[in-house]
């Protein structure tokens, strides 16, 4: 019997290398093989084994779920879709952080700006704050960052020392914007860096790869979604239009 599952939190072979022992630890279990770049397990098990058993294996670093199930296996539509309902929901859980923070800093950025209103003042803060409170949780675990980092990032892959100082850019820039400190070459390096992730991002969303985001560093387990996709939409599109006012 032969199952394939996926797995989110995996971030390097060290975790692929922790997932497969720990599975192929549980009775029953004949062989558990992990495709790291595809975020997936293939387990061969001499029985049903649950969902349940096989997270209580793993550390709370990693969520597995149901990926696929073989035609030979009987299973129940109603249970499927009640599974991918589950899914969905799972997602948006762990997506929470990620909103509460883009919360916290349009409400800061509004407060800062609102008597008077000053739109430019707010994108600049918005851009600022974003830059300073993402590079914190990316220089919380600098060395699980780059590995994450560069599963998306094409600059990242090619350039590993580049996934490493990304966290510092990210600080320098959040600096220059708050400070309103050489805010063109702020802008255009904006554009270059996100661009250059965004190019990853869509890859990975075509592809419908499941694989861990690195927006917020490793301390927050995020699932490379079309949410990733926006949030630095929003930072592209407000620099493009900072930019225009700046030349103009």
């Amino acid at each position: 019997m032969k199952h394939i599952y996926a797995v989110t939190g995996m971030t390097c072979n060290g975790c692929k290398s922790s997932v497969e022992d720990k599975l192929n630890a549980i009775d029953g279990v004949l062989n558990a093989t992990v495709a790291l770049e595809k975020a997936q397990v293939t387990i061969e098990m001499s029985h049903h084994i649950s969902i349940d058993v096989l997270q209580k294996a793993l550390s709370d670093k990693y969520t597995i779920s149901e990926k696929h199930t073989p035609a030979s296996s009987s299973v129940d539509e109603v249970q499927a879709s009640s599974d991918m309902t589950a899914g969905k929901k799972s997602e948006l859980k762990q997506l929470f952080p990620l909103f509460l923070i883009f919360g916290y800093i349009t409400i800061a950025s509004v407060l800062l700006n609102y008597r008077p209103w000053h739109g430019a003042s707010f994108m600049l803060d918005f851009m600022g704050l974003f830059y300073i409170v993402f590079s914190f949780f990316k220089l919380l675990d600098l060395k699980g960052f780059p590995e994450s980092f560069k599963m998306y990032d094409p600059l990242a892959k090619v350039m590993p020392i580049y996934s490493w100082v990304y966290p510092f850019i990210e600080l320098a820039l959040g600096i220059l914007f708050l400070m309103r400190i050489q805010i063109p070459i702020a802008l255009v390096v904006t554009l270059v860096i996100l661009g250059i992730t965004t190019i990853g991002v869509i890859k990975i969303l075509l592809n419908k790869k499941t694989i861990q985001c690195a927006c917020l560093g490793t301390a927050l387990k995020l699932p490379m979604t079309k949410a990733t996709f926006i949030e630095n939409s929003i930072m592209i599109v407000m620099a493009i239009i900072m930019l225009v006012k700046t030349y103009n």
